[in-house]
């Protein structure tokens, strides 16, 4: 008797407790590879900079807007305000500015002439790739061209590949190549 009492009591008294594992530390990483990386995940390569080439006199440049805020060559910004007014002072002369990731790496006025000697070159890596030249044996395809069986008279239809389907995921390719399920004869 004491037992049946006893059984009903301790399965009532169940309770569910969640548990969270630790996070794996990451290693600490170079500020100016971590705002990178950062940005590129943002943004990825099509930013919205501006090309530039830097002119010759751009250390002297930096140097008398730097001496006109009463900076040295080898100096230190003293504070925000001075920072804030050098690197305007420098985008109105030159037309170039410094990107909001990249703020927090110009401390000195050495890596503020780092900066504007640093030439931007806006061509995505395909685009390049493109304007290479490429081995003989090396040929990019821009256009490629999709094969579809009900369209596709070259070979009467007849896909290499009969049973595999062919499935346009992107949005701004749905437009421009047409996808195709293929027939299976066994499920």
């Amino acid at each position: 008797m004491l037992r049946n009492v006893i059984l009903p009591s301790l399965r009532t008294n169940f309770q569910v407790m969640c548990v969270r594992y630790k996070k794996k530390k990451v290693p600490k990483i170079d500020k100016k590879l971590q705002a990178a990386a950062e940005s590129l995940a943002a943004r990825g390569f099509l930013r919205p900079n501006k090309p530039w080439d830097p002119p010759a006199n751009i250390e002297n440049t930096i140097l008398k807007i730097c001496a006109d805020n009463g900076l040295k060559p080898e100096g230190e910004f003293e504070g925000l305000d001075t920072k804030f007014v050098v690197l305007n002072a420098c985008f109105k002369e030159t037309g170039h500015s410094v990107p909001n990731s990249l703020l927090h790496t110009i401390e000195t006025v050495d890596d503020l002439k780092e900066f504007y000697r640093t030439p931007v070159d806006v061509v995505t890596p395909f685009d390049a790739l493109k304007k290479m030249e490429l081995p003989k044996n090396l040929y990019v395809q821009e256009d490629y061209v999709r094969f579809h069986p009900d369209k596709d008279t070259m070979f009467n239809g007849l896909s290499a590949f009969p049973k595999s389907s062919t499935i346009v995921t992107g949005l701004k390719y749905r437009k421009k190549y047409e996808g195709y399920a293929a027939k299976r004869s066994w499920p």
